[in-house]
């Protein structure tokens, strides 16, 4: 990747050591053995402890909401907890993903088999992150399909008692080093203020990552490279950084945040895209009413491709310790409605990437981050 990246004519090109937590999903398997047998589809959620190596064999209790489980406190002792808890939005559905195994074992539950947090379903499991909390025992959890999160529903609302067999290898190893990838066109009067453009490098170990997030961190990359080869140099350095283990929790845009804050005076304006590269429409914008006015011109650039949306509320957890700090903060917005029919699963290949939609993507990130830092002063804070 740094030499890739140096072959382009990109400068000061250079990986910053991250350390970051090493986990391995294994084998895995659930299976049916009552009422009937079936091979249940799961996928390990990310940090979760495995199973004994003989599995666990329990009854199943299905619940649709942690209301509806600490309300069944007495009948979970015991039992692989499966929530099917139906999708409402990803911010809301996802605190089943992150916090189903400790809510299980609050209340004695030997696993938890959490409905995938995907707006369609193709019998498609869709892994990510989950959260032990302290003080609660850690037991095993992964993200079941759609389809058998509404089968076990029936089956439990007929009475039917569901009996599985759940193996997981899946184990936590002390951290490992990683690192988030840089490369810079320095500025040519204030190479030390930064407009920096982002995406993530890391990805689950299930589908090729092409979505989430290779399509952000290759249009960041390629912003530079098109500015680059144009022969174009701002008054700012423009800084592209691809992050490392977003998906374990921010771990290396926060490490990078550690490291540079003391410059944070100096960063003009942050962006990241992980939201979808499909067709753009513009920017989601935090920053001032002033600095509002000047990116609406900004953006009034791209009316000849439709991209001129200037939105409220940058999307972006790689950035957002930057934003929360008052730095001025942005990122894709993009027809990405179906997002999360892909996201964290075995369909994010290549094969959603459109070329036609990234080169759109890659224009929208070029021309923001060039004028924003090619402009006499920085955007405003107030």
């Amino acid at each position: 990747m740094l030499k890739a990246m140096e072959a382009d004519g990109l400068e000061n090109v250079h990986g910053e050591s991250v350390m970051v937590p090493h986990w391995v999903r294994g084998n895995e398997s659930c299976t049916m053995l009552e009422p009937r047998q079936y091979k249940v589809a799961i996928m390990g959620l990310g940090s979760s402890v495995g199973t004994p190596p003989q599995g666990i064999k329990a009854e199943a209790l299905v619940v649709h909401s942690f209301d509806e489980l600490h309300s069944r406190a007495s009948e979970a002792k015991g039992k692989i907890i499966i929530y099917d808890q139906g999708y409402v939005n990803y911010g809301v559905s996802v605190a089943y993903r992150d916090l189903g195994a400790d809510e299980a074992a609050k209340v004695g539950g030997v696993a938890a088999l959490i409905r995938s947090v995907a707006s369609f379903s193709i019998h498609s499991p869709h892994t990510g992150w989950q959260d032990y909390k302290d003080n609660t025992t850690k037991v095993p959890t992964a993200c079941i399909a759609v389809e058998d999160a509404e089968m076990f529903s029936r089956m439990a609302a007929r009475g039917t008692k569901i009996v599985l067999k759940l193996k997981m290898e899946a184990k936590n190893l002390p951290d490992a080093k990683s690192r988030n990838t840089v490369a810079e066109i320095r500025g040519r009067e204030h190479p030390e203020q930064v407009v920096l453009v982002s995406g993530h490098l890391d990805s689950w170990d299930v589908g090729q990552g092409a979505m989430d997030d290779g399509g952000g961190a290759f249009i960041s990359w390629q912003a530079l490279s098109l500015i680059h080869r144009l022969g174009l140099r701002p008054r700012r350095t423009l800084r592209a950084v691809l992050w490392t283990a977003e998906e374990e929790g921010l771990v290396g845009s926060y490490q990078y945040y550690q490291r540079h804050k003391s410059n944070i005076s100096n960063y003009d304006l942050v962006m990241e895209s992980d939201i979808g590269t499909f067709t753009p429409t513009g920017i989601m914008f935090t920053g001032s009413s002033n600095a509002k006015s000047i990116m609406t011109e900004v953006l009034s650039l791209l009316k000849p491709i439709n991209a001129s949306q200037l939105l409220d509320h940058a999307e972006g957890g790689d950035v957002s310790f930057w934003i929360s700090a008052g730095v001025p903060g942005g990122s894709l917005a993009n027809q990405n409605e179906k997002y999360f029919w892909f996201h964290h699963s075995d369909g994010d290949t290549m094969s959603v990437q459109d070329p036609h939609a990234m080169d759109l993507c890659s224009a929208v990130w070029a021309v923001t981050a060039f004028v924003v830092a090619d402009m006499e002063d920085m955007l405003p804070r107030h």
